[in-house]
């Protein structure tokens, strides 16, 4: 076997160097101070007073972080049970009990307001930011700014970044304390500038709407996200169901809505064997991706949820949430 060249081993190490480098920025055809000048010029065509503007960008920064989170591919390792047992320990189940009782007055009295159970409510919060506990560390405005400067999705970002603008502009929340992740999502209920400039509330009347600090709008501006997306008050968001070794697999979808008691008829049962509820409820049949063919029969509700986040596993980590936590 031949030796191996000072070079041979150079290069190599060279290529696994580059390819640990976090993703390049897809910059925008123009020069970042450009493209700024032009966002800028937008805003104020939009209405956002100029001393808003230079307040934001006034240590504005691209952020490689940023374009390197948004580059993973969102595709999980873990299974469904793995991914449920890391999200939902019973120290989140415990805590939640707890802030639902100590909050129980206010959540009742917004629960009835916005027509959202207070377990829902909780269980946001809590799969969220783990009860406002972890909201994201970085500055929104840099964090849109790399986002909306990077090809990937521009237009969108740039969207949110100016509505962003908006925000600051109606006093809701200092530039310096606008914090999230790093995709741009703020607050203790993890919303983007369009949800925010949609549903947040300003529920204990001080003229701003906190959803960083203030447990009464944040409570009631998830309330409102729900109640505004279609929740029922009366309904669960579903429940694990068995099938018969003959089911037809092709029924297992979520464009698949039929009656309860038609899922009866199919032999769909309660986990534990029982016919399902006499009420006639609409449902669909869901598996979690890597769930090993565990299966749930779900409502409207469910479908609410994924209007928040689109991830199988986010809304059934917030049902099964809902339902440890109980007590409404």
């Amino acid at each position: 076997m031949a030796k191996k060249s000072a070079r041979d081993l150079i290069v190599p190490i060279l290529a696994l160097f580059f390819l640990a480098m976090p993703a390049p920025l897809q910059a925008a055809k123009e020069p970042f101070d450009a493209w700024l000048a032009t966002l800028k010029s937008e805003a104020r065509e939009k209405g956002i007073s100029t001393e808003t503007i230079e307040a934001a960008f006034a240590n504005v920064a691209l952020v490689e972080k940023v374009v390197s989170l948004d580059r993973k591919q969102p595709e999980t390792v873990q299974t469904f049970q793995e991914y449920m047992a890391q999200r939902l320990p019973q120290s989140l189940i415990d805590t939640g009990k707890s802030l639902l009782n100590e909050n129980r007055a206010l959540l009742s009295e917004i629960g009835e307001k916005y027509g959202v159970q207070p377990r829902f409510i909780v269980a946001l919060w809590g799969v969220e930011t783990r009860y406002g506990r972890y909201t994201g560390g970085f500055s929104v405005i840099n964090a849109l700014t790399t986002l909306a400067y990077d090809n990937r999705r521009a237009d969108y970002f740039r969207g949110e970044l100016l509505l962003a603008l908006q925000i600051l502009d109606e006093d809701h929340i200092a530039v310096d304390d606008m914090k999230g992740s790093w995709a741009g999502a703020m607050g203790q209920s993890q919303f983007m500038p369009s949800s925010f400039i949609n549903f947040a509330v300003d529920y204990d009347g001080d003229g701003k709407r906190d959803i960083w600090s203030t447990k009464a709008d944040v409570f009631a501006s998830a309330a409102n996200y729900l109640s505004r997306s279609g929740w029922q008050y009366d309904q669960t968001w579903g429940r694990e169901v068995a099938l018969p070794k003959s089911f037809d697999a092709s029924l297992i979808d979520l464009k698949v809505a039929k009656p309860m008691a038609e899922w009866d008829a199919l032999g769909v049962r309660k986990a534990g064997g029982a016919s399902l509820p006499g009420r006639q409820l609409v449902g669909s049949l869901v598996q979690p991706k890597g769930g090993d063919g565990q299966t749930f029969l779900v409502y409207d509700n469910y479908r609410t949820i994924l209007k928040w986040n689109r991830s199988t596993y986010f809304a059934m980590s917030v049902g099964f949430l809902a339902d440890r936590i109980g007590d409404d």
